[in-house]
């Protein structure tokens, strides 16, 4: 099933009027991921990459200290987080992927956008996050929380975060 969420960026204004990002690629073919990865400097490899899919099912990657938002133009996007890369037989997969993104917060939900990515470009993958980060906004402070351990508590203020993925969508 296709997903048809779309997150809008919710982060730091100040990140997202920075919306520029150097090194970036838009990865339609498996040669075009495998130039970008080969051009990568020693040791980058052994650390995830960031990523965001594109209102059009694009996938664009760049170096992982690179903000979300510069790398999707300031636009809104499918899905966003990190994915590492190895060789694979057929050349590179993905053996790691996160939808770890605090700019945009995409629901683990957002997964059927980047499997179809990857699916489109021939690149092999787990079938799905491999670590699944829950973003909640808490209605009473408007704080960007992170929910561990199943607690939906508020890291600012201790209010009760809803269950349900809540910051809103276009």
């Amino acid at each position: 099933m296709e997903s048809t969420g779309r997150y809008r960026y919710v982060g730091p204004a100040e990140l997202r009027d920075q919306a520029i990002a150097a090194d970036a690629v838009a990865v339609d073919t498996p040669t075009v991921l495998a130039r970008w990865l080969a051009a990568r400097r020693r040791g980058e490899l052994a650390e995830p990459v960031t990523f965001v899919v594109a209102l059009d099912g694009g996938l664009r990657l760049a170096p992982r200290r690179t903000e979300h938002v510069a790398l999707a133009g300031g636009r809104d996007v499918l899905a966003a987080g990190e994915m590492m890369f190895a060789p694979t037989a057929s050349g590179w997969g993905v053996v790691e992927v996160t939808n770890q993104s605090t700019g945009y917060c995409p629901d683990p939900d957002s997964w059927p956008a980047v499997g179809s990515a990857l699916d489109r470009i021939g690149v092999e993958h787990p079938g799905d996050f491999t670590d699944k980060v829950i973003f909640r906004c808490c209605p009473a402070c408007g704080e960007r929380n992170v929910v561990r351990d199943n607690d939906f508590t508020c890291a600012l203020c201790d209010s009760a975060l809803p269950t349900r993925w809540n910051f809103t969508s276009n």
